[in-house]
């Protein structure tokens, strides 16, 4: 008995000694570290709603993207942002369930439409659909002009939006909407994260090599715009003429006409705007003279990749090869922080009530942890979600933006994309 007694005594009195100790290690946690969420619980039966459990239903609609023709190890997954869905939703229901609040997702996959014929379901529809069935959050991986025509339909209805893929800076200036907020990152915030990194290097001659495509102009747009924002001169610039070499995947006669292509110019690093993949992968290795690649492709800006590891990034990348079984790519993580805020924005309220978490969401105080070493917020002006931009090439992160010494009187994130005062956005006053 006398030795039970010293064992528990000792045993109080070592707790005691390790609480302070717990305490300052607590408190001694860098910022970074803190900004990763918190891991969840372990895995519950979060799949049906438990007893008395309010329910937050959020909405998805996507396009699928088509089977490839042939083997292509690229190809985006049938699942590509429905399933970083349902890791947030396993995530949300993980805290939510101590609040007596469950997630659902309600998935609409609406088919792609045939060359040259109108789209075979509506987005608009779909979207009225979830409305109508009570959904008050959806979440958009659609282009641009579906995304406006979704937001002027369910204008006054209640429906908060998140647009989660399209990048035109449009959407974010004069073609705004209340009730959208972006998670994708605009092409501005994607160029300028791009640019910072070139004139920390100092490679400040740059060659713009722009696709054909519509998109490939508005990308090379913002490119010239980020340019001239950080002292970058662009020396050279050509359209892309040779055809989709980098689909095809082996060299053809067109590889000598490419090599004169880049000849007799003097520049310190070739940017493409290629944003259809067709020939930015075939520049490197390319060019009449050694030089670096960047833009689209080779190194390039993106909110997510394999190889991002610090921040509490790793336990998010195993978590969702588990679910997935693959691994986690851009737009997957978009779908998931658009869902994240809604359950974030859930938890710091307390309450499922929609018109509750959309005012939340726009408060200048709401803040979003999501692997990027720093929290997350939605800027007032244009709805924009601030968040570092990664610079990465296929097998490495080479760089985060904002780079060190880009300061800004709000913060840093400010430096990428639209500043509040050259913002042509009008949302109206809340």
């Amino acid at each position: 008995m006398a030795s039970s007694r010293r064992l528990l005594a000792s045993g109080l009195l070592a707790a005691l000694l390790a609480a302070p100790l717990a305490v300052l290690l607590a408190g001694a946690v860098p910022p970074a570290a803190a900004q990763a969420p918190a891991p969840p619980p372990a895995e519950s039966p979060a799949t049906s709603s438990s007893s008395g459990a309010a329910e937050i239903r959020i909405g998805l609609i996507h396009r699928p993207p088509d089977a490839p023709s042939s083997y292509d190890a690229q190809a985006a997954p049938e699942d590509e942002g429905v399933a970083g869905a349902r890791m947030a939703v396993r995530d949300n229901n993980a805290s939510g369930r101590f609040l007596k609040l469950h997630y659902a997702l309600e998935e609409v996959a609406l088919a792609n439409p045939s060359p040259g014929e109108p789209p075979p379901q509506d987005p608009v529809a779909a979207a009225r659909g979830l409305a109508d069935k009570g959904v008050r959050f959806i979440v958009l991986a659609l282009p641009a002009p579906e995304v406006l025509a979704v937001a002027d339909a369910l204008k006054g209805s209640g429906v908060t939006l998140f647009n989660a893929a399209a990048p035109d800076d449009r959407l974010r200036a004069a073609d705004c909407r209340a009730n959208v907020f972006h998670v994708a990152p605009s092409r501005a915030m994607q160029t300028d994260a791009l640019a910072q990194f070139l004139a920390f290097m100092r490679w400040r001659k740059l060659f713009l090599i722009v696709g054909p495509q519509e998109n490939d102009r508005l990308w090379a747009e913002a490119l010239r715009r980020s340019a001239k924002k950080f002292g970058l001169q662009i020396g050279a610039e050509k359209p892309w003429t040779f055809g989709p070499l980098a689909r095809a995947r082996g060299d053809t006669p067109t590889r000598a006409e490419a090599l004169v292509f880049t000849r007799g110019l003097d520049y310190d690093i070739a940017v493409v705007a290629d944003e259809a993949g067709d020939f930015g992968d075939y520049v490197p290795y390319h060019t009449a003279d050694p030089r670096p690649v960047a833009g689209t492709q080779a190194l390039f800006p993106t909110t997510w990749h394999p190889t991002l590891e610090v921040w509490g990034a790793a336990q998010a990348q195993n978590r969702f090869r588990r679910l997935a079984g693959r691994l986690m790519r851009p737009l997957d993580y978009q779908v998931w922080t658009a869902f994240r805020a809604v359950g974030e924005a859930a938890m710091q309220k307390r309450t499922a009530d929609p018109a509750a978490l959309a005012a939340q969401i726009v408060d200048p105080g709401f803040t979003l942890p999501a692997y990027k070493g720093v929290s997350l917020t939605f800027r007032s002006w244009d709805h924009q979600l601030r968040q570092p931009i990664l610079l990465v090439q296929p097998s490495a992160l080479v760089a985060v933006a904002p780079e060190q010494g880009y300061l800004h009187q709000r913060t840093p994130l400010d430096t990428l994309g639209y500043d509040q005062p050259e913002s042509q956005c009008k949302l109206p006053k809340s």
